[in-house]
């Protein structure tokens, strides 16, 4: 006995669906205001101060600028009903970003490393830096750290791995940011090669990141269950519906940050097909009661009591 996506429940996932798309995007506007502040100061004063590593930190911001920016589009279409070609939603679609997010890292980060090591060949290249690119990457570890706290904040309340996932985004930079001080003061202490050093630094840290996430959501697109506590509640939320005998091949799997759910439920053989269909529902509505549960798909195994 199968249910369609269209006897989901629609009044709890849509109101749950716009309250994470609200939040996303408030949250996203704000890093976008800060990003684009911290990305013009720390370019300019990168340069002015001959400062590799400052100048590695905005291209950091840059990126994730951009990404606050892939992270909107995401919000926007994973909103998107049901159709026909989707009859389960657009949810992935924020998978899918995340996969994105996870490739600019990468390719950020490999970026700052392939500049810093050739930096690092040609130590004469290498010069001082002025104070004052010092007190900008102080300023932007600040900046950094409170925009991933609130993010963060943010993203588990709503429960979405898309925010979560730009939230570190953010803490990496604040990290990032922390190393090209570090970086900068010993260049200013007369030890010149901190500096492209600190980007080698900041470099791996945002490739390593990138590979994280990006793997993270790949595993998701190939339809990665669900964890094991999840699970186990699903299962005994439905094993004590009155009259389900017990269950087998639960199955789950990720639709972006919710969980699509096939069960066989065992239920006495001698009952009359309409009883076994309202068991089979009641135990639907029990498991679709969570939010985090975009659609249940139930079997009816007739057993001999």
């Amino acid at each position: 006995m199968t249910f369609s996506p269209a006897e989901a429940n629609p009044p709890v996932t849509d109101e749950a669906l716009e309250v994470r798309h609200l939040a996303a995007r408030r949250s996203t506007l704000v890093s976008v205001f800060v990003n684009i502040a911290l990305t013009i100061v720390q370019a300019a004063i990168g340069v002015v101060a001959g400062s590799q590593a400052l100048i590695a930190d905005a291209a950091h911001s840059l990126s994730d600028l951009v990404s606050d920016f892939v992270v909107l589009v995401a919000g926007h279409h994973s909103r998107k009903d049901a159709d026909l070609d989707h009859p389960y939603g657009h949810q992935r679609f924020e998978t899918a970003a995340s996969l994105a997010l996870g490739a600019l890292l990468l390719a950020v980060g490999i970026g700052m490393l392939w500049t810093a090591v050739q930096k690092i060949e040609h130590p004469e290249q290498v010069q001082p830096v002025k104070l004052v690119a010092l007190w900008v990457a102080i300023g932007a570890l600040i900046a950094k750290e409170l925009l991933f706290r609130y993010m963060l904040r943010v993203a588990e309340r709503v429960r979405s791995s898309m925010l979560v996932a730009n939230a570190w985004h953010a803490r990496s930079d604040a990290a990032s940011s922390l190393v090209v001080a570090l970086g900068i003061g010993g260049n200013l202490l007369g030890y010149h090669v901190l500096d492209p050093v600190a980007a080698i630094v900041v470099g791996l840290m945002v490739a390593r990141m990138g590979l994280q996430f990006g793997w993270d959501a790949l595993s998701d697109l190939m339809d990665r269950a669900a964890d094991e506590d999840t699970v186990a509640a699903l299962r005994q939320t439905m094993l004590e519906t009155p009259g389900v005998l017990g269950l087998h091949d639960l199955k789950t799997r990720k639709m972006g940050d919710l969980i699509l759910v096939d069960v066989h439920l065992e239920i006495a053989a001698d009952l009359t097909v309409e009883q076994g269909h309202a068991i089979a529902v009641d135990a639907r509505e029990r498991a679709m009661r969570r939010d985090d549960v975009l659609n249940v798909m139930t079997h009816v195994d007739p057993v001999r009591r």
